[in-house]
């Protein structure tokens, strides 16, 4: 939820971009009825944080990371899937059917833009200030803050665009300024090393966490640092390029320099480690979700920075609560929402039964009653749990669409993985360092079981392999899987090992001999409780063993399980082939994962219809479209 930085700007948003700009009046002959001149705009301290709000502004909403970029874009992947069958919106985003007419990739694409231009006029005119170099101290360093945040968000703009459309078209100058507005593309190696080198003067403007206040709503030192490091990775690793003939499919390519970048994300992650005063892990990964849920400031500092959100609309808040979250459908206390990505059973079976962030990341129950009374999903009917909407304080019942929770984009122990893989990468094995910043994020997954966590690899390709799968578990539904596996050139394997997996475990073979075909459930007030006996090593784990069927009572002539246990289908739920088609030709749900995927295109999004039609020709599309 937006904190009051934001909240004091509420409804004062400048009105600059594109409006102002000279260079795109052709585009229109009205003059709008309330408008700030560039030099109004930048005349103090005050309109230039008014200035600098509405590049943030451009984050937010239904097109930014309130519900498309957060929670369309990066599915499917081998850890969830968007619900629902297949169509021109966003089940065909997930499934990569990419049509150029899809208005989900357009909208995005043009609020991306949006904030380049706002990023680009204020990263002008604020150096131009006369109070930048002028004014007094606070003057100054309120100033250098604001140049340090436009030149940051400008590259997470550009950073996303690159993510999902590779080479495009990099303005860095307001479109006043520009003689033709529909410039070639950039290449993307070009675009990254400019806001690798923009976020190193970022950096040093801004201040760290506790010189800023006390929320994660702006970019502070610690955030623009782990966003360099994170940069840095991916312009070291694989992208999807043209062929160099301009037709058929693309190429999964690394280049040549990338420990050069490695190098970059190693040094930027040793400086955040080093500062535990600024970031460091919550001890408790619940509590970091049941904070975000309740809108309590993080005191560790683990989430960096956050996309801040409210205001109860479609521009400026977020639908995680709505959209996503287990299926909710209570009036009186959580409202409706939820079951809008469906967590796949592999992913659910990927973590140890004493990972303490299987039951956090994925939700296996519903609320569908009058009497907040808990319901078991099956196996192929789990959601995420992150921003549920049912963990909400305070409550918000009804069917509001819009439930205020902030998009976590970055988090410490990312920089903790992201420091492992890089000196892995580096030295051709990890160093003791590295093992223990693996280990760190690993034992407070496993709070209270520190001692199960497994022997960590020490060379090179079996770390690599442990960091895959970590990092596989500590962010699910954070909008990062799909992205890591494009960037190790990993996405086609995986998705065809999940689809293997699947089928082993609907035919409950190796590795799922002992995955359960049906589990029983009760309630205990409005909880669940399942039926399992004591396993071998002393636990209780019915989702790890064979059906486990509690002795059975008589009711008058009718045998049924005592104390009134529910049965409920699990591996059974997988019978239908859940990685294609069902028997009639449908693509539906979980039976389409990735349906359409095709490697050496599926990897970039296209530029859609509008788009290539304005450019006139100029705009090259991407391989296989």
């Amino acid at each position: 939820m937006k904190n009051k930085f934001f909240q004091s700007l509420a409804g004062s948003v400048l009105l600059i971009a594109l409006l102002a700009a000279t260079g795109c009046k052709k585009y229109t002959e009205v003059e709008p009825v309330s408008q700030y001149s560039v030099s109004q705009a930048f005349s103090d301290v005050s309109n230039a944080t008014t200035a600098i709000v509405g590049v943030y502004d451009e984050l937010q909403g239904d097109n930014g990371y309130g519900i498309r970029i957060s929670m369309y874009y990066p599915f499917d992947s081998d850890e969830g899937i968007v619900s629902g069958g297949i169509d021109n919106g966003r089940r065909g985003v997930g499934r990569y059917q990419l049509l150029l007419s899809n208005a989900e990739l357009a909208n995005p694409f043009r609020q991306l833009y949006r904030g380049i231009e706002k990023a680009n006029l204020c990263i002008e005119q604020i150096p131009l200030m006369a109070q930048y170099n002028g004014g007094s101290p606070a003057e100054q360093a309120s100033l250098k803050r604001l140049h340090g945040e436009a030149l940051a968000l400008r590259a997470q703009f550009l950073f996303q665009l690159i993510l999902n459309w590779g080479d495009v078209p990099a303005p860095l100058v307001p479109a006043y300024k520009q003689s033709n507005l529909f410039i070639p593309k950039t290449n993307r190696d070009s675009i990254y090393d400019q806001i690798i080198a923009d976020l190193a003067v970022a950096r040093d403007l801004v201040p760290w966490r506790t010189d800023a206040g006390p929320r994660n709503e702006r970019l502070t030192k610690g955030a623009i640092k782990a966003l360099r490091a994170r940069i840095a990775l991916f312009r070291g690793g694989y992208s999807l390029r043209p062929n160099g003939s301009g037709t058929g499919l693309g190429t999964m390519e690394r280049r040549a320099d990338y420990l050069t970048y490695y190098n970059i994300a190693k040094t930027e992650c040793e400086e955040l480690m080093a500062r535990r005063d600024q970031h460091t892990l919550n001890p408790n990964y619940e509590n970091i979700w049941r904070n975000v849920t309740s809108f309590v400031y993080d005191p560790q500092g683990e989430i960096m920075f956050e996309v801040g959100a409210g205001g109860g609309n479609g521009n400026s808040d977020s639908r995680m609560g709505n959209y996503d979250g287990p299926t909710l459908n209570n009036a009186s206390r959580y409202g409706a929402g939820g079951g809008g990505v469906i967590m796949l059973p592999t992913y659910f079976y990927a973590f140890d039964s004493v990972d303490t962030r299987r039951d956090v990341t994925i939700t296996h129950y519903q609320v569908t009653n009058a009497t907040n009374i808990k319901s078991q999903r099956r196996l192929g009917e789990l959601n995420t749990g992150k921003y549920r909407r049912d963990w909400r304080v305070p409550l918000l019942p009804g069917t509001v669409l819009n439930v205020g929770y902030n998009w976590a984009m970055i988090r410490f122990s990312d920089v903790l993985l992201m420091y492992a893989e890089a000196v892995n990468e580096i030295n051709g094995a990890p160093t003791a360092e590295a093992i223990l910043a693996f280990e760190e994020v690993r034992k407070r997954a496993y709070r209270g079981n520190t001692g199960l966590i497994g022997v960590t690899p020490t060379d090179k390709a079996g770390f690599f392999n442990a960091i895959v799968n970590e990092r596989y578990l500590e962010f699910g539904h954070e909008a990062i899987r799909k992205y890591d596996l494009i960037r190790w050139n990993l996405l086609a394997a995986k998705i065809a090992e999940t689809r293997t997996r699947i089928q082993q475990m609907r035919d409950r073979v190796a590795p799922y001999t002992n995955v359960p075909q049906y589990i029983y459930y009760k309630n205990v007030g409005e909880e669940i409780i399942y039926y399992t006996t004591l396993d071998s090593v002393g636990g209780r784990r019915p989702f790890w063993r064979p059906t486990q069927v509690p002795p059975t009572g008589t009711t008058g002539t009718t045998q049924v399980p005592a104390a009134k246990w529910v049965r409920i289908d699990w591996a059974q739920h997988l019978s239908a082939n859940v990685i294609d088609v069902d028997g009639t030709g449908n693509k539906q749900l979980h039976l389409a994962l990735a349906y359409y995927f095709v490697t050496g295109k599926s990897e970039l999004y296209p530029f859609d219809a509008a788009t290539i039609s304005s450019y006139q020709g100029q705009l090259k599309q991407n391989p296989g479209y």
